[in-house]
């Protein structure tokens, strides 16, 4: 039969005939009886196990190979291109069984030839017998290579070597049929491990996961995997050295694709670390154990920093959805590790010898602080249980963040823009100036008042306009709560329910219960009994106090008016002024940004000798943020210290704390030092006038900077224990401490200077400042204790809720509101502080951190508020301590003696 050209071309290409002349392969062809085949896409070609007794040259189209191992349990399909040659494993040799099923995967052309016959010719030809050594050379130097591949050094080594040693070609592509738990016993791993890599290169695009499937569209993409991989690491700042000024975060190098390959690794060296840890042969020790696993994690820890830190500051949808994506696995990777039973018995075999181990009081914490957190985190549960606490808490990181980016996103969505002058009567020029300046940047005419904190505000304390108040405050106190995807109800009770099973599930009545343990409170019984004691001394004052505000509402609008929550702080304005003629936007012009910074700066210089400087070769992540570097008394290098005062899309309202790396001591005894930064939401400033703020924001300022200082001043051996890492009811008394200075004179009069004029504040308009501090305390103080009463409703839960979330609120705060409620708003689904960020069954806190730091300043006031030796005491007993030691015994270092609410009460004028 004659044979086209282009198949007689494609037969020469088969490695048996390369090399033939024209007038040989002829005679060859003429000799045998070619066998021309058409197989149809999916029809099988041979069979695996069968025996080769002809030889099949594919032409056209594509074939699949399947070989199945039954003793391990695995199936390997691979597509491969015409021309290609069926062969058994040894084409003439002992073992002529076909290693694989063979299928048409299209429509294929072949041709089979009588394998009897080509052994015969095989002698007449030298070309021929030179092929065919070289077919058998080529197999046994793949067998070779595939027998003395590199030493797998990793769980992807492992895989790659997995594949290539199975398949029949290195390129193409590939499908692996086989169970996790079968593959990491095939390549002595954890399934674990195996899990991990596999879903890391899920994520890359290398493969595609489906149940018991592992799809490779192009094996030589996966072998090169690990080399591309180390490309695209050496341009990641994340994985290289910062070169930066103090090793600060090169904000301007990251990008949003560093972020997520930068965590992969960060996971995958700290399971190298623990692994370490857990495979160590000698006796767990302080050393080998504690010390190894707190140093553990150094990558994750700084790129989640940073990621964290700016889904607040500086954040986009890019972001939150990279976020959103490395939630689950940032929550799993973290069970891994508090649920690793090898990990925790060695953990617990040095907790129970501590006794007799000579350990400093400061290792002891860590090793207490350590065991406790296993136990916390579930170490101790049955494997049922512990299957049902990683649900929980890979649930709950995927809840709160979904709460926030929700509160954020409508924050951010809502405009008041109002078109005419009249909306704008009773609004101080600097208000005016700020809205108009927002509209522009938004390319609209006229004014927008925003939902951020300097709008919204002074708006609803100063519009005349009580239709416009009425529908910002509806705005504001109904966001989350919408019949969109920004509602925030649902997600509530899931918080709810899911802490409560946590734990319960860890044999604790209820969540506050669980989160107390390890508070001062220590339980709710003693939440409550503060809480009640301040409710049962502030309400009389705070029923007379809005009585007085309606009084005037009503001498103004009409005996008939009834004071409404949208009315509080545009009349309660009004009081403070006619009881004090003290108007906060008369006080503006005293309070600009940048004297304020050097007033609160050089507070810290007074009290702690510490200086600031500015360094602008600082990288940060956004134009209106500054870094300055703080060095002590004694000229050396302590902190760095970024600042952030203005709002802008993309930054959470309110203001806050936080730290872009914790302080330590190394090894070698080099302390290693802070960043910290206070970020903030001041009203910006416009082509007129600078920043300037108001008194409250002054407090704001004195109140974020205090926590900054309990970061600056840390000096703790570890990380986990430095700074801010203390129990959250002595958090907040370093940062209220510092407010009681912004009604002091000799502290305003430092820096309380007008823009234009450079005059000091008034003598006079300073005593108006104190003698209106304690203006409506109560009514405020009775706001602090209904969020304290709300949260613990939540948490004091022992049942599952699927209730009313407004109603129940309402409930919760029967015994505080002294003005009409509003059944459409509801705080809680926008109430951040006790529902994603930390303060669950934890805000009471504030009034418990209140109590300390009236009490402490007590010392400052006796002995002079700039005292240098009372600070220095605060510094080391205090601040620079972090958690290494229980707060109550750091306070009585300090104080002498145990708080009590006297001070407060003293403080406030509460009888």
């Amino acid at each position: 039969m004659p044979m086209q050209s282009t198949m007689y071309d494609k037969l020469l290409l088969l490695p048996l005939f390369q090399g033939l002349c024209k007038e040989d392969f002829t005679s060859i062809l003429e000799k045998v009886r070619l066998h021309f085949q058409k197989y149809t896409a999916g029809s099988r070609i041979v069979k695996q196990g069968d025996y080769c007794n002809n030889i099949i040259f594919i032409l056209q189209g594509e074939i699949r190979a399947e070989s199945v191992d039954h003793t391990y349990h695995y199936t390997i399909h691979e597509t491969l291109e015409s021309p290609q040659i069926i062969e058994p494993y040894s084409l003439f040799g002992m073992y002529p069984q076909y290693t694989a099923s063979y299928y048409a995967h299209t429509n294929v052309n072949a041709i089979t030839i009588d394998k009897a016959y080509i052994l015969s010719e095989l002698n007449k030809y030298e070309i021929f017998q030179l092929n065919y050594l070289n077919m058998l050379s080529n197999r046994a130097q793949t067998v070779y290579r595939k027998l003395k591949s590199p030493h797998a050094s990793d769980t992807l080594d492992k895989i790659v070597n997995f594949m290539q040693l199975r398949c029949i070609t290195p390129t193409g592509e590939k499908k692996l049929q086989i169970r996790m738990e079968d593959l990491a016993e095939q390549i002595d791993d954890t399934r674990i491990n195996v899990s991990k890599v596999l879903n890391e290169l899920k994520d890359g695009g290398v493969i595609r996961l489906s149940r018991r499937i592992i799809d490779i569209p192009d094996m030589e993409t996966l072998s090169n995997y690990k080399e591309n991989k180390k490309t695209l690491f050496m341009e990641n700042p994340f994985l290289q050295p910062y070169t930066t000024p103090h090793g600060t975060v090169p904000f301007d190098k990251i990008e949003l694709v560093h972020y997520e390959p930068a965590i992969r690794e960060g996971i995958s060296q700290e399971d190298k670390e623990i692994n370490d840890i857990i495979s160590n042969p000698e006796k767990p020790t302080f050393k080998n154990t504690i010390l190894a696993l707190e140093q553990s994690g150094k990558l994750l820890d700084q790129v989640t920093t940073v990621m964290f830190n700016l889904m607040s500051a500086e954040t986009c949808n890019e972001l939150d959805e990279i976020a959103e994506k490395m939630m689950p696995l940032l929550s799993e990777h973290s069970n891994n590790i508090s649920l690793n039973e090898k990990l925790f018995e060695r953990v617990k075999q040095v907790y129970e010898e501590r006794k007799n181990l000579k350990l400093t009081p400061e290792e002891l914490r860590l090793l207490e602080k350590t065991y406790d957190g296993f136990v916390r985190n579930g170490a101790n549960l049955s494997e049922e249980d512990k299957v049902t606490f990683r649900k929980i808490s890979t649930e709950l990181s995927s809840l709160t963040l979904r709460f926030s980016q929700n509160h954020l996103k409508e924050t951010n969505s809502y405009e008041l823009l109002l078109d005419s002058e009249e909306q704008l009567k009773g609004l101080p020029e600097s208000i005016i100036e700020a809205a108009a300046h927002t509209a522009k940047e938004k390319g609209k005419n006229g004014w927008i008042i925003t939902l951020q904190a300097p709008s919204y505000v002074p708006f609803m304390k100063y519009s005349e306009n009580r239709e416009l108040r009425r529908k910002l405050y509806m705005a504001y106190n109904t966001q989350c709560i919408h019949d969109n995807e920004q509602n925030n109800e649902d997600v509530v009770k899931q918080l709810v329910n899911l802490r409560m099973q946590l734990a319960q599930l860890l044999g604790f009545k209820n969540y506050a219960d669980y989160a107390l343990r390890k508070r001062m409170a220590e339980n709710s019984e003693r939440v409550y009994q503060l809480l009640d004691q301040l409710l049962e001394a502030y309400t009389p004052t705070a029923r007379e106090e809005v009585k007085e505000i309606e009084a005037l509402a009503q001498r103004t609008e009409g005996k008939d008016f009834q004071l409404m929550p949208w009315d509080f702080s545009y009349y309660a304005e009004k009081l403070k002024n006619e009881k004090f003629n003290l108007d906060e936007e008369a006080l503006r012009p005293y309070f600009e940004l940048s004297r304020v910074k050097e007033g609160v700066f050089g507070l810290a210089t007074r009290l702690y000798g510490v200086s600031f400087k500015e360094n602008k070769d600082i990288p940060v992540y956004h134009p209106d943020v500054q870094a300055y570097e703080v060095y002590d008394k004694d000229g050396s290098y302590l902190a760095v210290l970024y600042t952030d005062f203005h709002p802008r899309a993309g930054k959470r309202s309110g203001a806050w704390m936080t730290s872009y790396k914790e302080q330590w001591i190394e090894a070698n005894g080099t302390n290693s030092r802070p960043h910290v930064s206070v970020t903030m939401n001041f009203t910006k400033p416009t082509a007129n006038k600078p920043a300037l703020l108001t008194f409250s924001e002054v407090n704001t300022f004195l109140h974020e900077f205090g926590h900054a200082l309990h970061g600056i001043f840390a000096n703790t051996r570890f990380k986990s224990m430095s700074g801010t890492n203390v129990y959250w009811d002595f958090v907040e008394l370093p940062s209220q401490i510092m407010e009681n200075f912004a009604i002091e004179k000799d502290f305003l009069n430092t820096f309380a200077r007008h823009y234009q004029t450079n005059e000091s504040i008034p003598e006079e308009l300073l005593q108006r400042i104190i003698d209106a501090s304690n203006f409506n305390v109560a009514y405020a103080c009775l706001r602090q204790i209904s969020f304290g009463l709300l949260d613990m409703a939540w948490y004091t839960r022992d049942k599952a809720f699927d209730g009313d979330v407004r109603e129940y609120e309402r409930e919760a705060w029967k015994r505080t509101q002294l003005l009409p409620p509003v059944k459409e708003t509801c705080m809680t689904v926008q109430f951040g502080h006790i529902m994603s960020g930390g303060y669950s069954a934890g805000y009471y806190s504030y009034k418990w951190a209140e109590v300390l730091d009236a009490d402490a300043f007590s010392v400052f006031k006796k002995k002079g508020i700039f005292n240098q030796d009372v600070a220095q005491s605060f510094r080391d007993n205090i601040l620079s301590k972090g958690g290494t030691e229980h707060p109550m015994t750091l306070y009585k270092r300090f104080r002498g003696q145990e708080p009590t609410i006297h001070a407060l009460l003293k403080r406030n004028g509460i009888k």
